[in-house]
């Protein structure tokens, strides 16, 4: 005969309410998508933006369970108020999963890229990221419940030319999501590190139309100049789709064990194990010169 009236412990109740989402970069791309999948699944997104009129549509679906949030990830002040919103945003709640997806691209060869546009990517994609991230963890620490999840690449993996000053930005985040998982681990919080190979949210489109180098330089047209147009050739074409992108990631960080990395599409997945048959490769044949080193 089963028994009612049983008090639920608080670990077990933590893990059956309603989890509340702070998203970044929600007005197009993955942000977008992965709102949808949250609501989709039954919690509660806090969903930010430049200009929260993008996610308007998406927060009046989502009725109750959404809110807009306005947040421009250089604005420091911005920063703290957003945090502090969605942090009280559905009752005092707290926030339970952090996702950094926010970022821009820049197209272009190490040599030709700007001081101003070099500067710009990492105060977005890492600087911007990293003041979030500090901001959230002190609630999720003193409720020793939460996640993580960080947006990198099959660039935070490999780089490829033409992408150099991205592919830096995402190798940062790697490093700082691997550093940050050992630390808050014993705590109870977990990290996600996200790693996305070519998908149709107009990344490349947007960004090789507004992130060109001022010069292109000849000795690179071979090399960065045929990415680029690769890259704007393949606009919408792309084999991923951000929409199952979306509820991969929500059925990933829900699983008993999430994965500390999560490759997304086949061409990472590919690409991500030929880079590692490739490392071990080259560390094997320097194998004895490396150890020579040792006293």
């Amino acid at each position: 005969m089963e028994r009612t009236g049983w008090p639920v412990p608080p670990h077990i109740a933590k893990e059956n309410a309603l989890k509340t989402w702070l998203i970044t970069g929600t007005s197009t791309g993955f942000g977008r998508e992965l709102v949808k999948a949250v609501l989709a699944d039954g919690d509660r997104v806090v969903a930010t933006a430049r200009n929260i009129d993008h996610v308007k549509d998406l927060v009046s679906a989502g009725g109750d369970r959404a809110v807009p949030v306005q947040l421009d990830l250089t604005r420091p002040d911005q920063i703290a108020r957003a945090v502090d919103a969605a942090e009280r945003a559905f009752d005092d709640a707290g926030i339970d999963v952090l996702v950094n997806n926010a970022g821009i691209g820049y197209f272009s060869a190490v040599e030709e890229a700007t001081e101003e546009a070099i500067r710009q990517i990492f105060e977005i994609n890492v600087f911007g990221l990293s003041d979030l991230t500090r901001k959230v963890l002190p609630g999720m620490r003193a409720r020793r419940s939460g996640a993580i999840v960080n947006f990198s690449s099959i660039g935070g993996l490999r780089s490829f030319p033409a992408v150099g000053y991205y592919s830096a930005t995402k190798f940062a985040v790697e490093g700082l999501t691997e550093a940050l998982h050992h630390e808050i681990a014993p705590l109870g919080l977990k990290t996600m590190l996200v790693e996305p190979g070519p998908f149709r949210t107009d990344w490349a489109g947007r960004s090789a139309a507004e992130t060109l180098p001022e010069r292109e330089i000849a000795d690179y047209a071979d090399t960065a100049g045929a990415q680029r147009a690769a890259f704007r050739q393949e606009t919408g074409k792309e084999p991923g789709d951000p929409r199952k992108a979306a509820v991969a990631i929500v059925t990933a960080l829900k699983a008993p064990s999430p994965p500390r990395r999560l490759l997304l599409g086949t061409p990472a997945l590919e690409l991500a194990l030929d880079h590692l048959k490739s490392l071990e490769t080259e560390f094997r044949r320097w194998e004895e010169l490396t150890t020579s080193a040792d006293f």
